[in-house]
């Protein structure tokens, strides 16, 4: 066991935690195991609980399906999701999981994460975007000028009647333009 060599080389219990990626409390009660019992007490200890439904040649069928892709696996759109994933688990091995389990698997035993794809459109025309930038862009960003400026409230003293005569605000029929 790997736990009983880094503590008959001086390890800490921390040290036991990052390197075998194992809870504190589980580093804990081996290294209190191995000064009560030795070597011996820890006999089985590095696998408790049930034993992984899916072997690592298995494993490896999984994840050479996933990697070929969901249009690959016969699925309409180019995106994986849970039950995709838990869907393709099924067909390849055999072996039903949840949506959670999947997710275990996926992030523990496979190391994949969770990634969204950029929204985009279908339609998206990368060079009118490109000239919407250079041309329109810095004109939107500089906002008015301070001619431009003004309000058009007939309830404020500096208020325009309308853009074209730059009069005060006036009852309406009433303003000079």
């Amino acid at each position: 066991m790997r736990a009983v060599e880094l503590f008959e080389a001086g390890a800490r219990q921390v040290d036991v935690v990052t390197r075998l990626g194992v809870s504190a409390q589980t580093a804990s009660r081996w290294y209190r195991s191995w000064e009560v019992g030795g070597r011996d007490a820890l006999i089985g200890a590095e696998r408790l609980g049930r034993p992984a439904r899916l072997s690592d040649g298995q494993l490896a069928q999984v994840q050479a399906a996933l990697v070929a892709g969901p249009k690959a696996n016969g699925f309409a759109t180019d995106m994986w999701t849970l039950a995709r994933v838990a869907q393709v688990i099924e067909q390849v091995t055999g072996v039903r999981y949840s949506p959670s389990q999947t997710w275990l698997i996926l992030r523990q035993r496979l190391g994949w994460t969770r990634q969204r794809p950029a929204r985009r459109a279908a339609e998206r025309d990368q060079e009118a975007i490109e000239q919407w930038v250079k041309r329109d862009w810095p004109r939107i960003k500089r906002g008015l000028g301070d001619a431009e400026r003004g309000s058009v409230s007939r309830t404020k003293a500096d208020s325009r009647c309308c853009p074209s005569c730059g009069a005060p605000g006036l009852p309406a029929g009433k303003h000079r333009c």
